[in-house]
């Protein structure tokens, strides 16, 4: 297509590809060595890649991938995951990132795809586009041997450490009965397992290898580091428990690690590990983060996929300032499942399609939106029924970053 700033918004060619690196690493200021050439041309192939040509020059690029991605209530949709997003400095405000999401939010509406999901790397950028913050991350940090479990925590036991050769066989399959309980989850093409979980084993410098431990229904990924200090750091980088059992197994085996000073973890805003132990103030939150952002591209497709926790009668008046999602809809829940249907009746709520995608996984809430002004509601009850119709049983979580 061409645009209306004297660019040209395209799809890539193969013999591109070099150029889109070299214009990625410029704008993220990461290297792209040889192997993450090889993962970037199987997870994400330029077949779907966008690019915006400034004469013979790529100036802006954008590409996607059709993921698997699970949706509360277990259920699973076709989403498009969105990545490698950028725009050339030298052609900042011309209207670049408009055009590239132009096009691809047109294909994806084409394929009928009822949600777009990505990581941002700006908060201020993309909710001009419809998207919202949909998925919550905490840092935490807790004292080696510190933390002390209650008495009343249980001990299920089960978790044993197994080596690289046994990680391969046994933490996709785990990964794949955990990401169809969590919302947020995709399904983790093999190239990912292989060339961003299981080669980057090795030990890097100061950095010991992976370590894997493995529960029946659920593992733990770690790297031990040593800092200047002497002081030795326990990161866990991947932590997946499929039940409580599991969960409180694995954490009990990394809060019992020898000659650590510090362990390093994420969690949602729900994790019941600060409830397990003796003094909640030792997992300390250091940080907090967004894992995933999200666009509704259809909104009765999107709202009919996943399921509720509570019946519902609500006419929802939903604003898309960038496509043409938005409107009046029914929407009607019973026994968890919902219909959806557009409407000319009098809205009860009133809200932005990016809200509408933060509340999608039920990791954030109506009534604190509404609080902010960003939801508006005629009547509290349905304020509190929509709330809690959303909820979800489990936190939403990313299943692996893109």
């Amino acid at each position: 297509m061409a645009s209306t700033n004297g660019l040209t918004v395209r799809s890539a060619r193969a013999d591109e590809r070099p150029e889109i690196i070299r214009l990625s690493e410029l704008c993220f200021g990461s290297r792209v060595g040889p192997a993450d050439l090889e993962y970037g041309s199987q997870v994400f192939p330029t077949d779907r890649a966008l690019v915006a040509v400034d004469g013979d020059r790529i100036v802006g690029h954008a590409n996607d991938r059709v993921m698997t991605l699970t949706v509360p209530g277990g259920r699973t949709v076709q989403a498009s995951g969105v990545t490698n997003v950028v725009v050339a400095p030298t052609h900042r405000r011309r209207g670049i990132l408009r055009d590239l999401y132009t096009e691809m939010h047109a294909r994806t509406e084409s394929e009928g795809l009822p949600l777009t999901i990505f990581y941002a790397s700006e908060g201020t950028i993309y909710g001009r586009f419809g998207y919202g913050p949909t998925v919550a991350v905490n840092d935490v940090s807790i004292p080696g041997r510190k933390a002390e479990f209650r008495s009343t925590t249980p001990d299920p036991g089960g978790v044993q450490v197994i080596s690289l050769a046994e990680a391969k066989t046994v933490l996709p399959e785990i990964y794949d009965r955990w990401r169809r309980l969590v919302p947020g989850a995709q399904a983790r093409p093999e190239a990912r397992w292989q060339q961003r979980v299981f080669a980057d084993s090795i030990q890097q410098e100061e950095n010991s290898p992976l370590f894997f431990l493995a529960h029946a229904d659920g593992y733990a990924i770690l790297r031990r580091s040593w800092g200047s200090d002497d002081k030795n750091t326990a990161t866990v980088r991947e932590f997946r428990a499929i039940t409580p059992e599991a969960h409180v197994a694995l954490w009990r085996v990394l809060l019992s690690l020898d000659l650590v000073h510090t362990i390093e973890a994420e969690i949602g805003d729900h994790d019941p590990l600060p409830w397990l132990v003796t003094d909640p103030r030792l997992i300390r939150v250091t940080g907090r983060h967004d894992g995933l952002w999200t666009r509704v591209m259809d909104v009765p497709a999107a709202l009919t996929a996943r399921s509720y926790q509570r019946d519902l009668d609500v006419v929802l008046s939903v604003d898309d300032p960038f496509r043409d999602a938005g409107g009046s809809f029914a929407l009607r829940v019973r026994d968890g499942l919902a219909e959806c249907e557009r409407t000319d009746r009098t809205p009860d709520i009133e809200l932005g399609i990016d809200v509408l995608g933060s509340l999608y996984f039920g990791a954030y809430q109506a009534r604190v939106f509404a609080a902010a002004n960003r939801i508006q509601a005629k009547d509290t009850a349905k304020l509190r029924a929509f709330d809690e119709a959303f909820a979800s049983d489990r936190d939403a979580e990313l299943g692996w970053f893109f």
